[in-house]
């Protein structure tokens, strides 16, 4: 059976679509959001999505019909934080046993190291974090993101020459 003729309405292909993809769509959603459990809802609803919409999404595009889905999801969160945030408080309750000062350099690292992070183009920051974090090789975030390896290279060098500029060597 060629993958055009396979239906994702099947189950049995709806799961090898869910096992081959699920994992590596969570940690695509995790690096935009940073958040395990925010990811793992967008990725279970963009799961439903596709199952609802199975009829309509080719096999052979499932793959971007589901990040395209989780994308767009991730968005419409973020909108909806950017409201919920401004009235949130945060009250941080630490116990350690590591000194005032020591904690406030970490805390004030972590701090530059995610402002940093979060200052790069979404491009350089996507490629940065699959690569940094989820060991992916360039070929295989060109192959999640739709690029070639060049491009992703030259995102990810880049995105090194921003950070070491910020925060120094990495």
């Amino acid at each position: 059976m060629s993958p055009e003729d396979k239906s994702v309405c099947e189950t049995k292909h709806y799961e090898s679509i869910f096992n081959a993809h699920s994992e590596t769509l969570r940690n695509f959603v995790y690096y935009k959001c940073g958040s395990e459990q925010q990811a793992e809802d967008i990725v279970q609803d963009a799961f439903i999505k596709l199952w609802k919409n199975c009829a309509k999404v080719i096999f052979t595009k499932a793959k971007s019909y589901l990040y395209t889905v989780a994308n767009n999801m991730f968005l419409n969160e973020v909108a909806h934080q950017k409201v919920v945030l401004k009235y949130k408080q945060q009250t941080p309750s630490r116990v350690s046993n590591e000194t005032p000062e020591f904690v406030l350099r970490h805390k004030e690292f972590q701090e530059k190291l995610q402002r940093t992070i979060a200052k790069l183009p979404d491009g350089q920051r996507e490629v940065f974090l699959l690569n940094r974090i989820d060991k992916k090789t360039y070929a295989e975030i060109a192959e999640i993101i739709g690029l070639s390896v060049k491009a992703v290279e030259k995102r990810m060098h880049k995105a090194l020459i921003l950070l070491r500029k910020e925060i120094g060597n990495i």
